[in-house]
């Protein structure tokens, strides 16, 4: 059915004018710069930033397309100084020839190490080329600052439902590229299935698609429907580039919910990185993370409480075990909040890095030897046991240069208002003491 059209559906179907190009809005519509320099054939370099099929390709090639310029792509993953250097001669030739100028689409950039990030900094400097990276890494982390400082960044966002749901209309309508001539029946339903399903990224929708369409002429159907759609969808995962961008963002909207004590939020953003399948135990690692930090002596419980369920999930295995982090985590998100343990431990090892070598003051030392003793290691300590309230009101427990230093300051929340009293209490005992001395 579809063997003279050649190319995938995702080639055939990309844009040709900018007017085609669907989504990113936001810096494509007129009067924003970037719609502006295009249309206009002022060109720039530039670095795209966004998840995978959000039309970054496309783009370089409109741009190029529209200042009349040639354009040459390479990949990071396949290319190396040898690939650039033979790029930048052939833009010369053509510069010298031609009289073009030349787009240098350098796909997933951020593979490319520091020096070879380096090796087009001299051309781009003196125009031989207009660089145009693509990215779906933070390109302050994984571009050098030279290449950044000569290239505008553009964020790609990932396309919308309905961004999706026009992507797959015209290539079920397109005579010519598309499915048109083909005459694919779908319901609205099955068609907005296969939007969600795609996740933002239209080069994977249109590859759903394809293999839709191909499904269903091997049933001798021109119609894609339910069944179709369930033997196409399914065992598809949300995008979630382990340890890149959108992991990091993700656990970091996780801990912020918990933090912000939103139980529904929480519960969403962990929803969202078991579906991805992200690593159980990475996740109750975090959860046992956030019962220390955010919450800490405010609710001792919650530590243990993640704990259980760190060994539960453990135990357990998958499916099962899930639901045990789930509880911890509503359960963290639901504790009072203190960070004052947080803080406290912060500012005591910033003292520890910065204080030095401070030595331990002579009655805090321990004299297991007649010589220990006679240099009065220990003599002056006073067994807190055999004090009033087993308190040794006035005692120094730090070097002589940071008597006094407070790191533990309790909140007024859950646990911690008593543990807060106990030691203003101590404090005003300490106070009487030193009146006394």
């Amino acid at each position: 059915m579809f063997e003279d059209l050649g190319k995938p559906l995702a080639d055939r179907m990309r844009p040709r004018v900018i007017d085609d190009y669907v989504g990113q809005q936001h810096i494509l519509k007129p009067g924003k710069p970037l719609y502006e320099a295009i249309v206009s054939g002022r060109l720039h370099s530039m670095i795209f930033w966004g998840p995978p099929g959000t039309g970054k390709t496309t783009l370089a090639r409109l741009i190029a397309q529209h200042s009349d310029a040639e354009f040459m792509p390479i990949s990071a993953v396949l290319s190396g100084v040898k690939e650039i250097r033979a790029a930048v001669t052939e833009a010369k030739k053509i510069q010298l020839e031609r009289h073009k100028r030349t787009v240098l689409f350098v796909d997933e950039v951020h593979r490319f190490n520091k020096s070879k990030q380096d090796a087009f900094l001299p051309h781009v400097e003196d125009g031989t080329v207009y660089f145009v990276g693509a990215t779906t890494e933070n390109p302050s982390f994984a571009l050098n600052n030279a290449l950044l400082s000569r290239a505008r960044v553009y964020v790609l966002n990932s396309l919308t439902t309905e961004d999706l749901l026009s992507v797959l209309e015209k290539a079920l309508n397109d005579q010519e590229r598309g499915l048109g001539s083909f005459t694919i029946e779908m319901t609205d339903a099955v068609k907005l299935q296969f939007a969600r399903a795609a996740d933002g990224d239209a080069r994977r929708l249109l590859n759903l698609l394809d293999i839709a369409a191909e499904l269903a002429a091997s049933k001798h159907s021109r119609s894609i429907d339910e069944v179709i759609a369930l033997e196409v969808l399914s065992g598809g995962v949300r995008r979630f580039d382990n340890q890149g961008e959108e992991f990091y963002n993700q656990i970091s909207a996780l801990h912020k919910a918990v933090r912000g004590s939103s139980p529904d939020g929480a519960l969403y953003w962990l929803c969202r990185m078991m579906d991805a399948g992200c690593d159980l135990s990475y996740l109750a690692r975090r959860i046992v993370r956030m019962a220390s930090e955010d919450i800490g002596n405010a609710d001792p419980r919650a530590l243990q409480i993640a704990i259980n369920a760190w060994e539960a999930q453990e135990r357990l295995g998958s499916p099962e075990g899930e639901l045990t982090l789930a509880q911890a985590v509503v359960y963290l998100a639901c504790a009072p909040k203190s960070n004052a343990v947080y803080m406290a431990y912060n500012a005591a090892m910033r003292d520890a890095k910065q204080s030095g070598s401070l030595g331990v003051p002579v009655h805090l030392r321990n004299a297991p030897t007649k010589l220990m003793k006679s240099l009065d290691y220990g003599k002056e300590y006073r067994y807190a046991h055999n004090e009033p309230e087993a308190y040794a009101a006035g005692e120094n427990y730090f070097p002589d240069e940071l008597t006094g230093t407070r790191y533990y300051q309790p909140v007024e929340r859950g646990l911690e208002i008593k543990i807060g009293e106990k030691l203003r209490h101590l404090q005003e005992l300490d106070k009487r003491f030193q009146g006394k001395g």
